[in-house]
């Protein structure tokens, strides 16, 4: 029973663990080529809105960048205290991959992350562009070589076991796994989801506090323009993920949809109470043939169902139902969430541009407008991209159980024989500091925007006003 406890608590300790680091890195993906994207808007045209807008996001950039760095120091620790079992059975590949993200990306964050956060009127233009930009391609990297090795836990292949351990064959294998490449496509567009949203409602937020500089205009603009063109881009490749997944790990998507039976025509279910005890769904609410037509391209097409998931000494094969089936429909509601909010707002932006041209004098036209409504949905939804990645993250990891890597070893095969107590406790720390750091994140970004928001911030302008900035600048003309 012991066993079973420190299994559990440590299987909790690290989904604690992972659910806090993957919220920063979710941002600094994104917005590290967002700030690029800045960046090279101001040299191209000279309007300091650009850095303005610039210079407010790169104090969230540097802030998310920290919190992600030292959160992710703990996650590596778990390997050795709480899972020694996992580096023991396939460390030869899941330690080169590890050190291939140290060597693409931590270095080369490391060296220019300091031109680019205080090289504004220290260094050259060009050079401090650059610097954002491989800071950008830095971060990309980290996500990369991340999902490489998450992608091959789901779907290993490029190995063979040699007394119970796993050696490489082929690294071209290893690396392009078959789910490694909408995994990792999700992942990007989940990030650059996450940080449109958090840009928008941000800018929704400086706009309510009284904000009307261009900038800020601007940088909402800029967020609601990329979750609309985005979202529907995540939903097409979390099909395509989706189909990638019935493929390798048909018992996850059973769990998604709570199918329990091997059949055609299975419903999309909407609604249900997934019961383990009657192995059937509860107080079910669903449409005939749609989850069929979603899987397989036909109405009547046939889905492998949790019952085919039992071993005949009544082993269970396959995840958690109900978790799994509650965080896919979390994450897709989040999803259907940003669509809705974010193409209306675009449609009413674009709307009243188009009837400010036709009656300029008519004030409540303004073309750069949003009614004050629509300005406080924005606001929560700042932080909507983190709860639909954690909801997939969930779906995903969850939905691989029993298995730590697929087919290969179990969890329980993985977990450290420590004290049930002891892992009780760090966990228990682990959460009153992750809460307050949580707590101390989101009052410091909405210090930052009341602060924009009064005009304290550093002006835009104050390169040009530099002695030095007349070398700095990059123009049009260079």
């Amino acid at each position: 029973m012991e066993a079973l406890d420190t299994l559990l608590l440590s299987r909790i300790q690290f989904a604690a663990n992972i659910s806090f680091h993957i919220l920063f890195p979710t941002i600094t993906i994104a917005l590290g080529w967002v700030l690029f994207f800045f960046r090279v808007r101001f040299s191209q045209t000279s309007d300091e809105k650009w850095m303005a807008a610039y210079r407010f996001w790169v104090k969230i950039f540097a802030l998310s960048f920290a919190m992600g760095v030292v959160s992710g120091i703990t996650m590596s620790f778990q390997f050795g205290t709480n899972w020694p079992g996992f580096m023991e059975t396939v460390g030869n590949i899941a330690g080169p991959l590890l050190a291939y993200e140290v060597l693409t990306a931590f270095f080369l964050e490391a060296v220019f992350i300091g031109i680019m956060l205080f090289g504004f009127n220290r260094v050259p233009g060009w050079l401090h562009m650059l610097a954002t930009g491989l800071v950008a391609f830095g971060t990309t990297m980290s996500a990369f070589w991340i999902i490489v090795l998450n992608s091959w836990m789901h779907t290993p292949q490029g190995f063979e076991m040699i007394d119970g351990v796993a050696h490489a064959t082929s690294w071209w294998e290893i690396i392009f796994n078959p789910s490694m490449p909408y995994r990792f496509a999700h992942m990007m567009l989940a990030s650059f989801l996450t940080v449109a949203f958090l840009v928008a409602g941000v800018s929704a937020l400086r706009r309510l506090m009284g904000d009307n500089s261009r900038s800020v205009k601007t940088m909402l603009k800029v967020g609601l323009c990329m979750g609309a063109v985005l979202i529907p881009a995540q939903i097409f490749m979390g099909d395509m993920h989706g189909l990638n997944t019935k493929e390798y790990q048909p018992a996850k998507v059973a769990a998604m949809e709570g199918n329990w039976e091997t059949r055609g025509n299975v419903p999309l279910v909407l609604f249900a109470m997934p019961n383990e005890e009657t192995r059937s769904n509860d107080f079910e609410i669903g449409i005939p043939g749609l989850a069929s037509l979603i899987l397989t391209h036909h109405w009547d097409g046939e889905v492998q169902g949790l019952n085919d998931f039992v071993a005949e000494d009544g082993t269970i094969l396959h995840p958690p139902v109900a978790p799994v089936f509650w965080s896919f429909r979390v994450m897709v509601g989040t999803g259907m969430a940003m669509l809705v909010l974010s193409w209306a707002a675009v449609f009413v932006m674009w709307r009243r541009r188009a009837m400010h041209e036709v009656s300029p004098t008519s004030h409540w036209l303004a073309s750069e407008g949003l009614p004050k409504w629509m300005l406080f949905a924005l606001v929560p939804m700042a932080f909507s991209g983190w709860v639909a990645t954690l909801a997939g993250w969930y779906t995903t990891e969850i939905g691989r159980q029993p298995w730590l890597v697929q087919g290969v070893m179990t969890t329980e095969m993985a977990v450290a024989e420590v004290p049930a107590p002891m892992v009780a406790g760090t966990l228990a720390g682990y959460l009153i500091a992750y809460a307050l750091l949580l707590f101390a994140y989101i009052s410091v970004i909405i210090y930052l925007s009341r602060k924009a928001a009064r005009g304290d911030d550093a002006p835009a302008n104050d390169m040009i006003h530099s002695g030095k900035a007349q070398v700095d600048i990059m123009t049009p003309a260079e």
